[in-house]
């Protein structure tokens, strides 16, 4: 699944398409769904550099593996996404796309800059790959 996750985003697919799209189908969730619903997250939630595209796809991915509607289930899942916060941010320092990009791509100066940078090919795969690895550990996939 890793290799699925990076392939997906070397064809220009966001971080969060990347992750969520690659593990969606286990749970009943074809591609395409799985596609339009994680291309929001993309540039930490519609390029405002927050939470990290790659993140936010595999806590959804959680969610799908884990979540629930009873209060036991939900408790469950924000464990695990604390969990995952913890592994990111040990491995990268931090979940935020702008501090692991060194630049706010919710300007036009720091987009210009990430680009110029080549920053979304140059840093962004090993953030897919590092959530895909945290992910396939700590929920077993």
């Amino acid at each position: 699944m890793n290799q699925k996750a990076l392939d997906l985003f070397e064809k220009g697919l966001s971080c969060s398409q990347s992750v969520f799209a690659s593990y969606a189908p286990i749970f009943g969730v074809d591609e395409r769904t799985a596609l339009k619903i994680s291309s929001v997250f993309g540039g930490g939630i519609a390029r405002l550099g927050q939470v990290c595209g790659a993140v936010s796809g595999a806590f959804m991915i959680i969610g799908l593996k884990v979540g629930g509607e009873d209060r036991e289930s939900k408790e469950h899942t924000y464990l695990l996404a604390r969990e995952f916060i913890r592994r990111f941010e040990s491995m990268n320092g931090s979940i935020l796309c702008k501090d692991l990009l060194g630049y706010d791509i919710s300007t036009s100066d720091g987009l210009q800059k990430a680009r110029e940078g080549n920053l979304f090919k140059t840093l962004c795969p090993k953030y897919v790959k590092d959530s895909c690895e945290i992910l396939e550990k700590l929920i077993d996939l």
